[in-house]
């Protein structure tokens, strides 16, 4: 009878080893069996860079979209953001100003780009952007979101808008009246204007946690047929060049 408990006793921990290899196994043959999509670069230039990844909030993206250089840069143009300030910021600085989040130059540059984006964009897929250069102080500034089509909307994501990364702790930041309250903070609020074309805002991000997501549902056509468009991005403007 030992003999017997023992040689159970020896044969159960094969049998645990065994069914782990076979778990093990169906879970590799599982992931072998889903593609993994690579994210197509349009444009990269030191850290600026445009390119087409997938989408994991929709499959219903209405891609490729024809939109011209004009009309995107139409759009960004009515794009605006402000400052998000609790009720103790606001009762002594103020409710904030709104400013454009995507300036001339910065339009210049991305409209064509991500119109070319759009264009080679699948249902299952969207447009991600980033913007990058240094400010005067040797700051770093950045502007980051993606952009897709999902007819009749527009939608436009942001998780930073000319956010500034310093070198090292910056207490100029810091209102000294009021120690601890930002002058400038990190978080904002964004709208489209008219406002009438503005379907929907929805803000995304962790609690606790510095990586905000705005995202601004537009029924485009319908503002592009009102709004007076930005030219000049269609009529003999090359895409920027690249760095390999």
């Amino acid at each position: 009878m030992n003999g017997i408990r023992s040689a159970t006793n020896q044969a159960r921990p094969w049998s645990v080893r065994i069914g782990v290899m076979l778990i093990g196994l169906t879970l590799a043959a599982g992931c072998a069996g889903k593609p993994v999509t690579a994210s197509k670069p349009i444009y990269q230039s030191g850290l600026n860079q445009v390119r087409v990844e997938p989408d994991p909030d929709s499959i219903v993206n209405t891609h490729p979209a024809a939109l011209s250089a004009t009309e995107i840069g139409t759009l960004l143009r009515g794009v605006r953001v402000w400052e998000r300030r609790n009720a103790i910021h606001r009762l002594f600085a103020g409710q904030a100003d709104k400013t454009r989040a995507f300036r001339d130059e910065e339009i210049a540059f991305l409209a064509p780009v991500l119109a070319k984006a759009l264009s080679q964009a699948s249902p299952t897929e969207r447009v991600y952007y980033h913007l990058s250069h240094a400010t005067e102080h040797g700051e770093e500034e950045t502007t980051t979101g993606w952009l897709s089509v999902r007819d009749p909307l527009l939608l436009l994501s942001l998780s930073e808008v000319h956010d500034r990364h310093s070198r090292g702790p910056d207490i100029s930041k810091y209102e000294r009246q009021m120690p601890n309250v930002p002058e400038v903070s990190a978080e904002f609020d964004v709208t489209f204007e008219p406002e009438e074309y503005l379907a929907k805002v929805s803000s995304a991000g962790r609690l606790f946690a510095h990586d905000q997501r705005e995202e601004l549902q537009i029924r485009y056509r319908e503002a592009l047929a009102s709004m007076p468009s930005q030219p000049g991005l269609d009529r003999g403007r090359e895409l920027p060049q690249s760095n390999p």
